[in-house]
């Protein structure tokens, strides 16, 4: 007959209660995950992003008597201004960060769009040439950059999170 030898469950007890405590964490790590991806999703988009520039648009101005041209002290840069990111939120077991841009012409940059050769733009003082604007793909490109580094970051951030709950 074989010997079962000598046994101490010191160490798997203190295993389980490291487990117990890990098993808490894990809502928080995923939480501080998905908010690090937004966050640096809305950094490539923000710098991606086009700024209009306003230097040589005239506008008419009347000051009673006379009228006259004089150059716009318009700035650019709403658009980017523009982008936010929420809060995450728990979605039938996913977490979910709403990456979003409330101007309503950000999908017509994102994705270009149809215009009229010919038309007059006060805003731009310019006539319009082409038929079709190419879009810029800000969000797509950002995204897809994203998606790239994601895996590789989320391990690594797992290697930390689980150094820290088995120490």
């Amino acid at each position: 007959m074989a010997r079962m030898g000598n046994f101490r469950a010191d160490g798997i007890e203190e295993l389980r209660n490291q487990i117990q405590q890990s098993e808490r964490m894990v809502d928080a790590f995923c939480r501080e995950s998905a908010a690090e991806l937004a966050a640096r999703l809305l950094r490539k988009v923000k710098k991606r992003t086009p700024v209009g520039d306003y230097d040589d648009v005239w506008e008419l101005e009347d000051d009673g008597e006379n009228k006259f041209l004089v150059q716009t002290d318009r700035k650019g840069g709403e658009l980017r201004r523009a982008w936010s990111c929420g809060s995450v939120m728990e979605y039938n077991g996913y977490y979910v960060v709403e990456v979003k841009n409330e101007k309503a012409y950000a999908s017509y940059v994102e994705f270009g769009h149809r215009q009229q050769p010919g038309r007059y733009v006060p805003a731009i003082n310019k006539q319009l040439k082409k038929p079709w604007v190419q879009g810029k793909f800000m969000f797509t490109i950002s995204e897809n950059e994203i998606k790239e580094i994601a895996p590789a970051l989320l391990r690594r951030k797992l290697q930390n999170f689980l150094g820290e709950c088995f120490r």
